[in-house]
């Protein structure tokens, strides 16, 4: 049994306040392998004055030491590849392989980029030609909560914890309770790469206790959330009280609509896509909307690429989904395919239960759904599970119509090769983010979505900008 009960506070690690034990379960073998400690309001109090108190000399920092400091996390980092591989597949499931090239490859890449924006960022410019003393100052925000989620940990951990520190801000980290001990490497990492005591602390916690304590803390001010939508609205309520910064990556339902003129490979790239991760990521491509034309073989293609990912424990090497990260999750996942079939969408492939031969863990059927409605739970809904739902449509505005009407706005996507369309249709979506024929977003591009999926950016300029207040000073004195 792993025992990680301390707590990284002012650069040294400390013992809880009061100690409340909390088990972390491998979801793969459904049982405890490791423990931490759940902090309480002192140990959140003791972490936010050690920001509070470093903040008066890291927010005045220059440019070449917070660079410095980047640049020894990204060394750090890279030793301890395995050990966060190893913690992030056995706290949450992501399969070794994975681990090791998405899971931890996600944090060396925010980080490189981080530091390629912060080497062009200006913290000082004139305001324009006609106004040559005036000055926009971009200074730190503060002291930060860092609340990350169990999904994505170093991908959500680097995105935060490296921007704030270009910024000049200091911040508690509070990761997942269920995915903590990723995060307890990521702060010895921060130790040994030099980050001054007290700009970088963390106390692990759940979101009602530690959550909440730095949501409403009055020395907090801004938090930095990703994780559901209804844990998001209950962090803006907590923070209003204080009128802090709240920025927030939540849930999506993105659609991936594939027009008649789709590429061979849209259809596999979108089911590959929405399984990924066991579907726990919030920018999957959970609604297939596909034009009339092409449905019916698209289906058949679905169901045959759904029906060839393998499915098996996080610990083995290879191309496979492991479990879903908790048996609450599976439980939640389960009763939504149950729900889609009672609402009369077509099962082509899964469906609820265990796949065969596992009989222990909490895995789930890679599972797909046609003849959906837009109306249907499963089109509503965000499942955060390895469920597809396929959708038909006619004409572009039907699609643009079906993709917008949703609560949600995060990322869609697009596949057709009609360059014209494809940018018509991408201005059109009401979404943060839209990805056109499975080509990427460059590295620096902005993360993050437009309604119920949140507010702010992640990445590059952009996620610097988040954690920096804009001052205006007029009579600037020049030379």
């Amino acid at each position: 049994m792993i025992e990680k009960r301390d707590f990284y506070i002012n650069g040294a690690w400390v013992a809880p306040t009061v100690p409340n034990d909390f088990p972390v379960i491998n979801p793969s073998t459904e049982e405890a392998f490791a423990t931490i400690s759940l902090g309480g309001q002192a140990d959140t109090d003791a972490a936010v004055a050690a920001a509070k108190a470093a903040f008066t000399t890291w927010g005045v920092s220059s440019k070449a030491d917070r660079l410095e400091v980047l640049q020894n996390i990204a060394e750090e980092y890279a030793k301890r590849g395995e050990d966060l591989a190893q913690a992030m597949s056995q706290e949450m499931g992501a399969p070794i392989s994975l681990a090791r090239a998405n899971q931890v490859g996600a944090g060396a890449y925010h980080i490189k980029n981080f530091i390629r924006a912060f080497e062009g960022f200006e913290f000082d410019k004139m305001l324009g030609a006609h106004a040559p003393n005036d000055r926009i100052l971009y200074e730190p925000i503060g002291v930060c909560a860092l609340i990350t989620p169990w999904n994505w940990p170093m991908n959500q951990v680097s995105l935060k914890v490296i921007a704030a520190l270009a910024a000049g801000s200091t911040m508690v980290l509070k990761p997942s309770e269920i995915s903590p001990l990723s995060s307890v490497v990521w702060s010895e990492i921060m130790h040994d790469a030099g980050v001054p005591a007290g700009v970088y602390n963390m106390v692990n916690g759940d979101g009602v206790g530690v959550g909440t304590q730095l949501s409403t803390h009055p020395d907090v001010d801004m938090v930095s959330f990703t994780g559901s939508t209804r844990a998001g609205i209950a962090i803006s309520k907590a923070a209003a009280d204080t009128l802090k910064r709240v920025s927030l990556e939540l849930g999506g339902k993105g659609a991936n609509i594939l027009f008649a003129d789709a590429d061979e490979k849209a259809v596999k790239r979108g089911v590959l896509h929405m399984m990924q991760n066991t579907g726990q990521s919030c920018n999957a491509p959970s609604r297939m909307l596909v034009q009339r034309e092409i449905y019916d073989q698209s289906v058949e293609a679905a169901r045959e690429i759904a029906e060839g990912v393998g499915v098996g424990p996080a610990s083995e090497e290879g191309r496979h989904i492991g479990p879903v990260v908790s048996e609450l999750q599976w439980g939640k996942i389960q009763d939504l395919i149950q729900k889609g079939i009672d609402e009369g969408a077509r099962l082509v492939a899964g469906g609820t239960g265990r796949p065969e031969g596992l009989n222990k863990g909490y895995f789930v059927k890679p599972t797909v759904f046609a003849d959906v409605t837009n109306q249907m739970t499963i089109a509503r809904e965000e499942i955060f599970g390895p469920v597809l739902s396929m959708i038909p449509f006619d004409t572009e505005e039907e699609a643009i119509e079906i993709a917008n009407d949703t609560v949600y706005g995060l990322t869609n996507y697009v596949q057709t090769q009609d360059g014209k369309r494809a940018n018509r249709v991408a201005r059109a979506l009401r979404s943060g983010m839209v990805e056109v024929n499975g080509q990427g977003r460059a590295a620096g591009a902005p993360f993050g979505g437009y309604k119920q999926s949140g507010n702010g950016r992640e990445g590059g300029v952009f996620g610097i900008e988040d954690f920096l207040e804009i001052k205006a000073a007029s009579g600037w004195f020049n030379g």
